[in-house]
């Protein structure tokens, strides 16, 4: 079993920043994609960044591209979303996931993709 822990939300005004963190603990695969997503009232869930834990190779959804970094710390078992020049539309809370098949096997931007989650952490940018 895989269990992700989500911290690092919290309270911004716009063009600020902040870094989430997701910890991984449990039978986790080196081949392993794991991906943020975020969810505001009334949205559907979406995908703004995942990375290949074997390697590294990074994507970014264009909604963040040039805003938001994914990095992992393979020491830690840790994956960061690195958020800067935040807006008031990136207001949600923001959802770490991981599934055990590279991220070039999946899609890594849906949902629907990823078997394990965290219970969230809420982002809240003010203008």
């Amino acid at each position: 079993q895989v269990q992700l822990v989500e911290s690092g939300g919290g309270s911004v005004q716009a063009g600020g920043s902040l870094r989430l963190s997701c910890a991984g603990a449990g039978n986790i695969y080196s081949r392993s994609c794991w991906g943020w997503f975020r969810q505001a009232p009334g949205k559907e869930r979406e995908g703004v960044a995942a990375i290949y834990r074997r390697g590294g190779v990074t994507y970014s959804a264009d909604s963040v591209k040039g805003r938001f970094t994914i990095s992992q710390d393979n020491a830690e078992n840790t994956v960061y979303l690195q958020m800067s020049s935040l807006k008031p539309e990136d207001t949600a809370m923001y959802y770490c996931a991981a599934d055990p098949r590279p991220c070039y096997d999946i899609d890594y931007f849906v949902a629907g993709s990823y078997n394990y989650w965290g219970q969230g952490t809420q982002v809240t940018v003010s203008s």
